[in-house]
């Protein structure tokens, strides 16, 4: 193997998020969720009705994190289950559920203002979609940012609208960069969420998202598979037998291809979705979490292959 690029992991080889945080501050770091109770305006009928078709928030969402609970509470909750199991030390508080910028600035300013209330609190990150960030919200997030880490966790999902059309996400690539453009240069860190396995999306589509994102400065990603869990629309096509999942080897192979393609300072947040037992569909691999973490991992291996060897090649 030659000498990995700055910033990827010897026995990972891909620039962990985790490692990142570690190295960034010195400790353990934790991402902790909670629900401030936010909706999202591809639900309120402001972009469309129903959600994405593959969207229901309890499949990842903690029991611990409901909008009832006081934030301060969930938070708690979140940070002592992460110190118990991991012995983490400091807390990132992650707005999660639905569209946490879909609010008036001033409800932002104090929700965030609470949950960066505490010392043992680093930062914040909030997930997002590229249509909910303006100009006002920009103004918060950098001067925020002034005194705390802040990463915003936008969703593009795919860089090809008649796919963004096609899941109803309500938004389009354009949106995407100017939201993208809109952030840059304040001191706010931008996570990019990607899905790969959309009906009749091709790998090498997919791929040329990693050459988007990279040429964008985007700081971080998160990748995983396309998956109906139930309740969803995505669940019904796969009923009535319209949506196919891909196969656990195609998107091993895709995300590894993908992490080639992007640069070593993009850290890698997640590589994998997930969803409980009694709420997935489809596709049902069979793996638990660290194991689908670790079938990419060992693939990079298999091809004595690293984040960012082929970078120089595709920009």
């Amino acid at each position: 193997m030659n000498k990995l690029p700055a910033g990827v992991h010897p026995d990972l080889r891909i620039n962990s998020y985790g490692w990142y945080l570690r190295r960034r501050f010195g400790c353990r770091v934790s991402k902790v969720n909670v629900d401030a109770g936010f909706t999202c305006p591809n639900r309120d009928g402001s972009r469309g009705h129903g959600g994405c078709i593959y969207c229901d928030n309890t499949s990842f969402s903690p029991e611990a994190t409901q909008a009832d609970i006081p934030i301060e509470e969930q938070m708690a909750a979140g940070m002592e289950y992460h110190r118990n199991r991991l012995g983490s030390e400091k807390f990132i508080v992650y707005f999660q559920k639905f569209t946490n910028t879909y609010a008036p600035v001033e409800r932002l300013a104090e929700l965030y203002g609470r949950a960066l209330s505490r010392d043992d609190v680093i930062g914040i990150s909030i997930g997002t979609r590229p249509d909910s960030v303006t100009p006002e919200v920009a103004d918060l997030l950098e001067e925020i940012a002034e005194k705390h880490y802040i990463c915003l966790e936008l969703g593009l999902q795919s860089m090809d609208d008649s796919i963004l059309q096609m899941i109803n996400r309500g938004h389009t690539l354009d949106e995407y960069v100017k939201a993208v453009e809109l952030l840059s240069g304040r001191g706010i860190e931008i996570c990019t969420h990607l899905i790969y396995g959309f009906p009749g999306e091709k790998r090498e589509n997919f791929l040329r998202t990693a050459d988007l994102i990279s040429g964008l400065g985007v700081n971080s990603v998160k990748l995983h598979q396309l998956h109906a869990v139930k309740g969803t629309e995505l669940a019904r096509l796969y009923q009535k037998r319209e949506f196919v999942p891909i196969p656990l080897k195609e998107y091993v192979d895709a995300a590894c291809d993908f992490i080639e393609r992007i640069p070593s300072r993009i850290t890698i947040q997640r590589l994998y979705g997930s969803a409980p037992l009694d709420i997935r569909v489809a596709p049902n691999w069979d793996l638990k979490n660290n194991q689908m973490w670790y079938a990419v991992l060992n693939e990079l291996k298999a091809r004595d292959s690293w984040q960012g060897k082929y970078f120089l090649e595709a920009a």
